[in-house]
């Protein structure tokens, strides 16, 4: 699994940064681990992701999209 993380990745000109947690009793926030948890707070927003409603990956991947194209356009204002 490790290598295959690795091969797609650089694939596709990515990079992967490994956050170690960081044990301090000040809250620090982690680099772009906002954006992410941010991302999922948005999608549960939607009924359909509270559980898993779906069977296929296909179709829980498709509301995915679908919800995330109605994020933007809401915050487009269209």
């Amino acid at each position: 699994m490790k290598e295959w993380v690795k091969t797609t990745f650089k694939a596709l000109g990515w990079t992967l940064e490994i956050v170690k947690k960081i044990h301090k009793k000040a809250f620090q926030a982690l680099p772009k681990r906002w954006i992410v948890e941010r991302t999922f707070a948005w999608l549960n927003l939607y009924r359909r992701h509270s559980k898993d409603y779906e069977y296929d990956t296909k179709s829980s991947e498709a509301m995915i999209q679908i919800n995330m194209i109605h994020i933007m356009l809401k915050k487009l204002n269209i």
